[in-house]
Order: C-alpha cells, then structure tokens, then sequence
C-alpha cells in the first residue's frame, strides 16, 4: 500500500515474439509484446520498424512521446478549470527525437509538445497560453526525464 502522497503503478509486459527459435539469432524473433495494466484492454507493442519493428504496433519511442502528451494535456485542462478558461478542443502533434549511438544504444534529445487549442470567445488568450508553462512545471513525466520538452502552444478563440 502506498504512503500518502506516493503513488505505486504496475505493468505487465509479456514478450510474444518468439517464432520457435527464442533469441537464436536477431532475426529469429520479433520484439513484439503486450502490454496489460490491470484489466484494461491490451496494448499492442513492438519495437521501432527500424529495429525490424512491426510499425502497426505501438513502440517504446511513441509510448514516451504519448505520455509526455498526454501528461501535459491533463494537467493543462486541470489548470484551465481552475482558471476559468474554457477550453473546448486539444489536438496535440508532438514530436521527438531520438539520437541512435555508435554503440547502438540511443537516448532522446528533445520532445516538442505542439498543441491546438480552442478555448471560448471571452476566454483571456494570454492567461491560456501561460498556463502551458505552469502545466509543464506539474506535469510528472516531463519532471522525470532527462531530455529538453518544449511546448509551442496556438491558441485560438471561438
């Protein structure tokens, strides 16, 4: 049981991968995987094409990206609420970079958090667009990453 303000998680990743061969040889295998938390539906991973990847399955590299997102998004709505701006669409196009080694190992570089926003017609813009700093500064996946995360918000009024 976790002590107040902690928060424990758990996940299941089972490797479904193995052809007959098991890790014989690099190409005797796939990285694909299910991922299960608790019972929610089943996340279908892989890794990157570019690592003989499946690209109809999520990979590692767009799960990050993904919570980054959607880190941000939720805490930003949080701080709309509370601050009487109404917004009323979000569509973020995040993006990422990922720098491979010699080593072939890898590590991102940066994340850019693109977000569209729609807030109300009275709403105040610039109250909405500083609220994206503040959002970045809670939100606990870009506080737990090593990497640059930046937001370019635009901000419309309808």
């Amino acid at each position: 049981m976790s002590k107040k303000g902690e928060h424990d998680y758990s996940a299941t990743v089972v490797w479904t991968g193995n052809s007959g061969e098991g890790t014989k040889n690099y190409r005797a295998f796939s990285g694909d995987h299910e991922i299960t938390c608790g019972s929610k539906p089943t996340i279908f991973g892989s890794s990157d094409p570019e690592f003989l990847g499946d690209s109809s399955r999520y990979n590692p590299e767009e799960l990050l990206l993904s919570s980054l997102s959607a880190c941000h998004m939720l805490w930003y709505l949080h701080l709309c609420a509370n601050a009487g701006v109404t917004v009323s669409e979000y569509v973020d196009n995040a993006i990422g970079r990922m720098i491979e080694t010699t080593n072939g190992s890898g590590y991102f570089e940066s994340v850019t958090l693109k977000p569209s926003i729609q807030i109300g017609k009275t709403d105040d813009h610039e109250l909405a667009k500083a609220l994206h700093d503040k959002a970045h500064s809670f939100c606990f996946i870009a506080n737990s990453v090593n990497f640059e995360v930046g937001c370019e918000p635009e901000i419309r009024t309808g």
